[in-house]
C-alpha cells in the first residue's frame, strides 16, 4: 500500500472515528489526540466564522501540548433558516432536527484548521456543501432515531450511514458532510510542507484521549 509519510508527526485533534477513517483513506500516518473545547462557549456572527473558529480553538488546545508536529482540527455544523444545528442533546432534539431538514435543502459547513509546530504556521479553510433531503415520513424519522446514529452527529444524521436513504441531492464535497473535506485538507498539508509522496510502512494509528499526550 502506498502511503504518504509526513515530514513531521501528524496529530488529529478529534475523537471522531469518521475523521480518522477519512485520514486513513489518504494513506496518512497520524496520532489521535482529542481536544477539550466547550463548543457552547464559542460564538460568531456567521456559520462560516463559527465553523472555522471552533476548528481553530480545537487545534490551539492540542498545539499547546505539542512542541513539534502538524495538528489537524475540524468542526462540522449544519445550517438552515439562520439556525445552527449541532449534535442533538436528546431524542426530542434529534427528532426536531430531522423534521426540520425533511424535504428541504440545508448547508453543511466544516471548518478545518492546521497548525505546524514549532513554527506556528497556520492554515484555515471552510468548506460548504448543500444537501437536499427528500420528504421524510414520521415512521422513517422514528426508524432512524432508533438506530442510534443521530446522537453524535451535527444535524442529527450521518450521510455515510442509514441516513443516506434520506439524501435526494448533494451539491459539493461529500466528504465534507462526513466531517472532513479531503481535497481541501490535502492542499493545505501540501502547501505547508507537511506531507510528501513516498513509500511508507503502512498506517500507525495510536490514540491518546483527552489530549493527555506528553510533549515531544
Amino acid at each position: 500500500m502506498q502511503t504518504y509519510p509526513a515530514t513531521d508527526e501528524i496529530i488529529l485533534a478529534s475523537a471522531s472515528p469518521r475523521r480518522a477513517e477519512l485520514l486513513r483513506q489518504l494513506g496518512l500516518q497520524f496520532t489521535v489526540c482529542q481536544s477539550e473545547v466547550d463548543e457552547k462557549q464559542v460564538t460568531a456572527e456567521t456559520p462560516e466564522e463559527l465553523a472555522l473558529l471552533l476548528a481553530e480553538r480545537k487545534a490551539e488546545a492540542v498545539a499547546a501540548q505539542v512542541k513539534k508536529g502538524i495538528i489537524i482540527a475540524a468542526d462540522t455544523i449544519v445550517h438552515l433558516d439562520g439556525k445552527i444545528l449541532g449534535k442533538p442533546a436528546d431524542y426530542s432534539e434529534a427528532h426536531a432536527m430531522l423534521t426540520m431538514l425533511s424535504g428541504r435543502t440545508h448547508e453543511v459547513l466544516t471548518g478545518v484548521a492546521v497548525i505546524r509546530q514549532p513554527e506556528r504556521r497556520r492554515a484555515g479553510h471552510v468548506e460548504t456543501t448543500r444537501v437536499t433531503f427528500r420528504r421524510l415520513t414520521e415512521a422513517e424519522i422514528e426508524w432512524y432515531l432508533r438506530s442510534g446514529e443521530a446522537f453524535d452527529k451535527a444535524g442529527g444524521y450521518g450521510i455515510q450511514g442509514k441516513a443516506a436513504v434520506f439524501v435526494e441531492k448533494i451539491d459539493g464535497c461529500y466528504f465534507n458532510v462526513v466531517g472532513l473535506p479531503l481535497a481541501a485538507l490535502w492542499k493545505m498539508l501540501v502547501q505547508m510542507g507537511g506531507i510528501k509522496p513516498g513509500e511508507g510502512a503502512g498506517l500507525n494509528v495510536k490514540t491518546a484521549p483527552d489530549h493527555q499526550r506528553p510533549a515531544t
